[in-house]
């Protein structure tokens, strides 16, 4: 039985009080101040001192877990990336077998989709796994920065010459981009000619382009080597025996390198360029200069001999040849008075004597 109601009980207990005038008298909807006192007092007691030091234990856990954290997010990375193909694989062989329950045609079609399935999860997995172990994780399993690749310097093709490029070669007969004195090669890219030179020097090499043969008010593109190793591309415009650097440089795409006691380069320089007195139009045939010598605190000096070799006619930019042009210790036998001492000897002895 239920308890003796003494008082206003059930919906009227519940009634607000009738105020003075018919209206329900207000309640207030806060506790009172010596209500909420004893409340807060009744919530301490209640709490046992177990608990709070289940709950000092608790912070100081989770203040671990967000010191390692970050140690543990590539990990957990990786095994959602690989715990993902799983279950991915998983649920098609239960549908398949749903479906077989349900339907014949729907389970031959799930039988015949299950390889496909099947190598490309398998795929999925193993290049998530090599991708992040190989590209993320070092030794010690810390995820580290990768750096780019650095490109080395692409060795200069002599094959191409006189096919794709033209090539002037200044040293001994046979000889290469890697064993001439002096090695120039020249091909049209575009709206840009590119250049490659090679010398046998420590300091730099030069090509000058000029309306004759003579050096003098020509524009010369020079690679030089510094003290810190380092190959630059610089412009000069010869002011009589005097090369004069010129701050304004039409070449791009530059590198070089200074390797077995040789520097070499390649850059791009445009076939058109602004009407300059410094600058000349490759479009046009010019004289080709060709220099080298020794550099001191990145500054060209005087070339190594007293008269560099010089194209034997103009070159057009348009027409790739192969030239080649011995150094001094290999032209004793091509100067016309060698040759006709030859001549001459060899017309004696078949002729013999009277």
């Amino acid at each position: 039985m239920g308890a003796l109601c003494t008082g206003p009980c059930g919906r009227e207990a519940r009634q607000p009080p009738i105020a003075a005038g018919g209206r329900p008298a207000s309640r207030s909807p806060l506790p009172r101040p010596s209500q909420a006192a004893a409340g807060s007092r009744r919530r301490r007691r209640a709490l046992p001192h177990a608990s709070l030091r289940a709950w000092a234990g608790c912070r100081a856990a989770m203040a671990a877990l967000r010191w390692g954290a970050w140690r543990r997010r590539r990990l957990l990375l990786l095994l959602l990336l690989l715990a993902g193909p799983a279950a991915s694989s998983a649920g098609p062989a239960e549908e398949s077998g749903g479906a077989r329950g349900g339907g014949r045609g729907d389970g031959e079609r799930g039988a015949r989709d299950e390889p496909q399935r099947q190598h490309h999860d398998s795929s999925y997995g193993t290049f998530a796994s090599e991708f992040y172990d190989l590209r993320y994780l070092s030794e010690e399993g810390y995820p580290f920065p990768t750096a780019p690749p650095v490109d080395p310097f692409a060795k200069i093709r002599v094959d191409d010459c006189g096919k794709t490029k033209g090539c002037f070669r200044y040293g001994k007969p046979g000889c290469n981009a890697e064993t001439c004195d002096y090695f120039l090669s020249y091909r049209r890219i575009g709206a840009d000619v590119e250049f490659e030179l090679s010398a046998d020097t420590d300091g730099w090499v030069a090509v000058g382009f000029s309306s004759d043969k003579k050096m003098g008010g020509d524009d010369v593109m020079a690679c030089v080597h510094d003290d810190n190793g380092r190959v630059r591309i610089q412009h000069f415009y010869n002011v009589g025996q005097w090369a004069k650097e010129i701050q304004r440089n039409p070449a791009r795409d530059e590198e070089g390198i200074f390797e077995n006691n040789r520097v070499t380069c390649r850059f791009k320089r445009p076939v058109y360029v602004p009407r300059d007195e410094t600058i000349v139009d490759l479009h046009l045939s010019w004289y080709y200069l060709f220099a080298w010598g020794p550099a001191i605190q990145g500054s060209i000096t005087r070339h190594d001999i007293d008269s560099p070799p010089v194209s034997e006619r103009v070159v057009s930019i348009y027409k790739y040849e192969d030239i080649f042009m011995p150094s001094a210790a290999y032209q004793t036998f091509s100067s016309p008075f060698c040759l006709l001492l030859i001549v001459a000897l060899t017309f004696y002895l078949l002729m013999g004597t009277p």
